[in-house]
């Protein structure tokens, strides 16, 4: 699990709640089933309508992944650069059979990007060609995530729609009672406007939140995988580990910067424990 996703997102309902209570005795009376039933039930009755089923349900998996850690947005992009530059000597030394040794089933299942991209550097094909055929990869992963990843913005942006809704249907039920009892105005009007109250939760807490971080973490998978294709191009097209340690390095900010005299044998001591 994501740990500050899950303290961020405690901390939100925190400074909601924590304000309701120190403003009313009665904090109860911001619990209102109907309420919650028009915003929630409508926001995601409204995804289904609006997207095909497997889309909408992608949408909702796309939510709870958000609450898991992301392996690219804590992988070092240094590691990565490193890990090229090895593959640069055992191509020197041992041939393209060398490099299809390094992969493993277990770079299959954790970065299938890297490894298919390794694959055609095997199979023989040119720099260009590994480049155009990785490029149309990233484009299709890219259209396929676009679905579910509008789906979610599309619910924040909904939320608080159908709180007005239920406001809307709040007063029109207030003002059709108010030839009774006028004492029961102030309470009708209050149970109206907590629907809005919960719209603008689910928008503004959850759902808006949750798709501005799957976008940035998408940016962040994109950025790595375009690291991860300059490098094979140049295994490719076979040139030398310190070329290849100073073109991707450009991708890596200096502070962090792979170099080759400092940083290979650790490099290689890492990735062989982390094969291990």
């Amino acid at each position: 699990m994501s740990l500050n996703m899950i303290i961020a997102f405690v901390m939100g309902f925190v400074v909601v709640i924590g304000s309701i209570v120190s403003a009313t005795d009665r904090p109860s009376m911001f619990i209102d089933i109907p309420s919650i039933i028009v915003v929630f039930g409508g926001t995601f009755v409204t995804l289904f309508i609006s997207f095909e089923l497997k889309t909408a349900l992608a949408a909702l998996k796309l939510v709870g992944q958000s609450f898991r850690r992301h392996k690219d947005s804590e992988m070092s992009l240094k590691d990565e650069v490193g890990r090229i530059v090895r593959w640069g000597y055992i191509i020197q030394k041992n041939g393209l059979q060398g490099l299809e040794n390094e992969v493993t089933e277990q770079l299959r299942e954790e970065n299938p990007f890297l490894a298919y991209g390794a694959d055609l550097v095997v199979t023989g094909y040119t720099g260009a060609e590994i480049k155009q055929i990785l490029t149309y990869m990233m484009g299709s992963e890219a259209e396929r995530a676009k679905g579910p990843l509008d789906a979610v913005k599309k619910m924040g942006g909904d939320a608080p729609a159908f709180g007005m809704l239920g406001t809307l249907i709040g007063l029109v039920i207030m003002l059709g009672s108010m030839g009774g009892d006028p004492a029961a105005i102030g309470p009708s009007m209050a149970v109206a406007l907590i629907t809005t109250f919960y719209g603008i939760i689910l928008a503004r807490i959850v759902m808006i939140p949750i798709g501005a971080k799957i976008s940035a973490r998408f940016d962040k998978t994109t950025f790595k995988e375009n690291l991860e294709m300059e490098g094979l191009v140049l295994l490719a097209e076979r040139k030398s580990p310190r070329y290849i340690q100073d073109k991707i390095n450009s991708f890596v900010d200096v502070s962090e910067q792979f170099l080759i005299d400092r940083d290979l044998n650790n490099n290689s001591s890492n990735q062989a424990s982390n094969n291990a």
